[in-house]
């Protein structure tokens, strides 16, 4: 199959996907919207909303109609690096064998990340960045893809460990959660207190979107658009050349290479996700938000005027 035929393929798949979850998932379109780019680009994404708003049933409902393997991991203050990586056993031989964590799955949903101590936290991802796992010497390769979907309660912060930016940059996207809209809330509430039962059919096998991982990366980019996303990158670093007056009064630190990194791979999976066989400044723009959102460190100043980071990153623009 040309490269051409594969990404027309792609488009009508993604539409056929999001139909599925549109089964299980009332609205939210945004929010699966960046879930699929970042599981196409091949990148983790953490989600960031108050309880009761489906994200547990969002990430399992996307990985049975993905055709992956999912696992859940809630994250509490006494969790060890063990009880998600597995551990090493005596049987009954008296020989060592190794019993799989939770970790060795697809997608993984790491539910309210910021309630683990950084021990546990690292030893995630670690598997995030490496796609793999060393246990009492031993290498471990996680089946592939991997998608690391992990939440975060923005609410009920004491007693918690914030991610450090180093981790934060790990994760592809950061996206926001919003209540439903009344009319959107008035559905869920007649679907789930009904006696129905949707039955999400898988629609990609793992080789599948392995298969489109690659070609996304193959897709060309113009070198302008490259400069773009370089150049607006660099326009959130106070103290840079690139950087405007709003920047240096409101930021204290920008985002790293990895955004530039993602912001094109994420361009690049806009484009063929809607038909297009290379990017344009658009399609970065498109992305922008969510991968710049977690990226940026406002100071005292935007906090104390009620500056949002979208804001921030519009100005840009």
């Amino acid at each position: 199959m040309s490269d051409v035929t594969a990404v027309q393929q792609l488009v009508q798949k993604q539409k056929d996907l999001k139909n599925e979850i549109a089964k299980v998932i009332v609205g939210q379109d945004e929010v699966i919207n960046q879930i699929v780019l970042s599981i196409f680009s091949g990148g983790h994404a953490l989600l960031v909303g108050v309880p009761g708003l489906a994200k547990t049933l969002m990430v399992n409902t996307i990985s049975k109609a993905l055709g992956l393997d999912f696992k859940r991991i809630q994250f509490t203050p006494d969790l060890m690096p063990s009880d998600i990586l597995g551990s090493e056993i005596l049987d009954e031989n008296r020989q060592f064998k190794f019993i799989k964590g939770p970790i060795f799955s697809n997608i993984i949903l790491a539910d309210e990340i910021n309630r683990t101590p950084p021990k546990t936290q690292a030893a995630l991802l670690e598997a995030m960045q490496e796609k793999a796992v060393t246990i009492a010497g031993e290498h471990h390769r996680l089946s592939l893809p991997y998608f690391v979907l992990a939440t975060q309660n923005p609410i009920e912060q004491e007693g918690t460990y914030p991610l450090p930016e180093a981790q934060l940059d790990r994760f592809m996207f950061a996206i926001k959660l919003e209540y439903p809209t009344f009319e959107e809330e008035v559905q869920v509430v007649k679907s789930t207190t009904a006696d129905i039962n949707a039955t999400v059919n898988p629609l990609f096998t793992a080789q599948e979107i392995l298969d489109y991982q690659h070609l996304i990366r193959r897709i060309p980019v113009a070198d302008n658009v490259i400069e773009y996303a370089v150049g607006l990158v660099g326009k959130t670093r106070p103290g840079s050349t690139l950087a405007n007056d709003y920047v240096n009064t409101y930021l204290d630190w920008g985002a790293g290479p990895r955004a530039s990194q993602n912001l094109i791979l994420g361009a690049k999976t806009n484009a063929a996700l809607n038909g297009k066989f290379s990017p344009d400044i658009e399609d970065v723009r498109a992305v922008a938000t969510g991968i710049l959102r977690h990226r940026i460190i406002k100071n005292y100043k935007a906090d104390a005027e009620g500056i949002t980071e979208e804001e921030i990153i519009k100005k840009l623009f």
